[in-house]
Parts: structure tokens; C-alpha cells; sequence
């Protein structure tokens, strides 16, 4: 009878324990498929919150990038600004340009004392008004920065995808000639130029846009020397493209991304030669009105009439550094190694 009573107290507490195991197992699944459930919903989440990004086109990707950059988008506002204005200069300007007050002659800013609303940057030493000038001389500015920039990168970029694509001769000649114009100062080869050709606005831009055409050449090279390893372009010879087919079709649209940046700083660099040049004497001929002119009519008045030489100083400064920082936050939006 004890040995019988022994085995059923044995076989209960085995189907008891039995039971609890059970339970807990049953627990520990219905835990596990809760933290499976919340790991599920944890992923659901993070692949929405990227699906926004997967979606952006091309512009919203480069705007994301650029606005991150708040210097950047301060530069391009107020680039945006200067070209407003450069644009509309007849309807925005007070005064003509050229229009001369000899009852107004260096008059100060209108905010100082003797100052006159109607001049309200004050008056060169032949009564001309300087905000007027200075509106005028952002059109000529930029003006002249557009057409030196394009005529430079386009000369650059078809020069650089022939040393890049024809390795041999033709890279080397035509390296050897961007070494030589390298090794002078890009200023001196501009005054140089604008000496032989004669002092005028026209020949300024021609001199600034052949000095900067080095710097579009061995950047236009290096890129093409990059995508020409690459697997797309054997593709493309395989199936059998031409060499320009090559150059402008293949190659050149991935190499546009450095260029338009450095371009976009060039415009800075163009600004500054064309006043250096018109400093000089050399560029923009009175009463054309350009910054680098005003600040060289206005240096015998320097301490007698500091509106005359500050405010077209502040002009450039404001311009090239507007271009540089936008330049900055294009480098920023288009090199794929900063977006990682």
C-alpha cells in the first residue's frame, strides 16, 4: 500500500510539474512573439521613415543636401538679390548712372549730417550718384563674370576630354601649354593680355577667361581619366561608339558635377580680375560704371569722402563672398563622398 500510495504521489507531482512547464513555455513563446511583434513594428517604422527619402527626385535630393548647408542658401539669397537687381537697374536705380550734379558734389550718405534723401549713398566727386552706379555695376559685373566663366569652361572641358580620352600626343601638348600658363600669375597674364590687346571691357573678359582656362582643363582631365576605367564606358565601346559619342554623351554628363562647382567659384575669381582690371585702368573705361573703376576715381577722396571707396569695396566683398559660400554648399549637394 506505501509503494502504491508512493507512485500515485510521484505521477502527480510529475503531471504538475509537467503542467508548469508547459505554462512557462507558453509564456516564454507568448513573450517572444511580443518582442518579434515589436521588432516588426520597429522595422515597419524606420522603412517608412526612409521611404520619403527613396522617393525624392533628383532636385528635392540636391535642395536637401544644399539647404543643410544655411551658409549656402544665405549665399544664393543674396546672389539672388544682386542679379534682381542687376537685371532691373533701369527701374530700380534712382538716377541715371551718368547723370552728373555739380550743385551735389560729394555729398555724404543720407543718414549723416549735410546728407540728402535723394542721394541716399552720397555722390562721387562729379556728383554722380553712388547707388545708382553700383546697381548699374553689378549688371557689368555679373556680365562680364557670365561670359568669361562660359567661354573658359567651354574652351576647358572640350580641351580636358581630349587629354583625357587621347592619352599620348595630344595630352601632352596640350598639358604642357596648361603647365606653362600655371606657372604665371594669373593677374600679371591678364594685364598682360588686356596691354596687348588694348584697355576695354571686352578684351578684360577675353583675358580673365583665358587665365582661368587651366584650372577647367586639368579638372575636366582628371575626371575623364577617372570614368574612362570604368565599366560603362568598355560597355559602350564594346557595342561600338564613336569617340565623340564617348566624350559628350558617356563620359562627360558624370563629370559635370566638379565643374559646375568650380565653376560657380570661378565667377568669384572673375569678379575680382575684373576690378583688379579696372583698378588698374585696364578693364572698364569712364563713365562706365564698374566697382574696380569707382574704387580707382575715388582714391584721392579717401579720407575726405570714405562713402566713395567703402561702399563699392563692400559690393565686391558682399558678391565673391556670396559666390564662395554657394560654392561651398554645391560641393556639399553634388561630391557623392560628402553625402556618406
Amino acid at each position: 500500500m506505501t509503494t502504491h500510495s508512493e507512485n500515485k504521489h510521484s505521477e502527480n507531482k510529475h503531471s504538475k510539474d509537467t503542467v508548469a512547464s508547459n505554462e512557462g513555455a507558453s509564456n516564454e513563446g507568448t513573450h517572444a512573439n511580443q518582442q518579434g511583434s515589436q521588432i516588426n513594428t520597429q522595422g515597419n517604422s524606420e522603412v517608412i521613415a526612409q521611404t520619403p527619402e527613396l522617393l525624392r527626385t533628383p532636385l528635392q535630393e540636391f535642395w536637401h543636401y544644399f539647404s543643410a548647408n544655411k551658409g549656402a542658401v544665405v549665399g544664393l539669397i543674396t546672389i539672388s538679390i544682386i542679379c534682381f537687381v542687376a537685371i532691373f537697374a533701369d527701374w530700380i536705380a534712382p538716377h541715371s548712372f551718368s547723370a552728373q550734379n555739380r550743385e551735389a558734389l560729394l555729398v555724404p550718405p543720407a543718414w549723416l549730417e549735410g546728407g540728402n534723401w535723394a542721394y541716399i549713398l552720397g555722390t562721387d566727386d562729379v556728383g554722380r550718384d553712388i547707388l545708382s552706379r553700383l546697381i548699374y555695376g553689378a549688371r557689368l559685373s555679373l556680365s562680364v563674370g557670365l561670359v568669361a566663366v562660359s567661354a573658359s569652361l567651354a574652351i576647358g572641358i572640350f580641351l580636358g576630354l581630349l587629354a583625357g580620352y587621347n592619352k599620348g600626343t595630344v595630352d601632352i601638348v596640350i598639358m604642357r601649354m596648361v603647365d606653362i600658363m600655371l606657372a604665371m600669375p594669373s593677374l600679371l597674364l591678364a594685364i598682360a593680355i588686356v596691354a596687348i590687346l588694348g584697355p576695354s571691357i571686352i578684351n578684360a573678359a577675353l583675358a580673365i577667361s583665358i587665365v582661368s582656362l587651366p584650372h577647367y582643363v586639368r579638372l575636366t582631365r582628371a575626371a575623364t581619366l577617372a570614368e574612362m576605367s570604368k565599366d560603362y564606358v568598355t560597355s559602350s565601346k564594346v557595342i561600338g561608339a564613336g569617340p565623340l559619342r564617348l566624350m559628350f554623351i558617356c563620359v562627360l554628363p558624370n563629370c559635370l558635377a566638379p565643374l559646375i562647382v568650380q565653376a560657380t567659384l570661378g565667377f568669384s575669381t572673375a569678379i575680382l580680375d575684373m576690378a583688379a582690371l579696372g583698378f588698374l585702368g585696364l578693364g572698364a573705361q569712364p563713365p562706365t560704371p564698374e566697382w574696380g573703376s569707382m574704387l580707382a576715381s575715388a582714391l584721392q577722396f579717401i579720407q575726405r569722402a570714405w562713402w566713395v571707396v567703402t561702399f563699392p569695396g563692400l559690393m565686391i566683398l558682399i558678391t565673391v563672398l556670396a559666390f564662395n559660400i554657394m560654392g561651398d554648399g554645391l560641393r556639399d549637394a553634388l561630391d557623392p563622398k560628402l553625402k556618406q
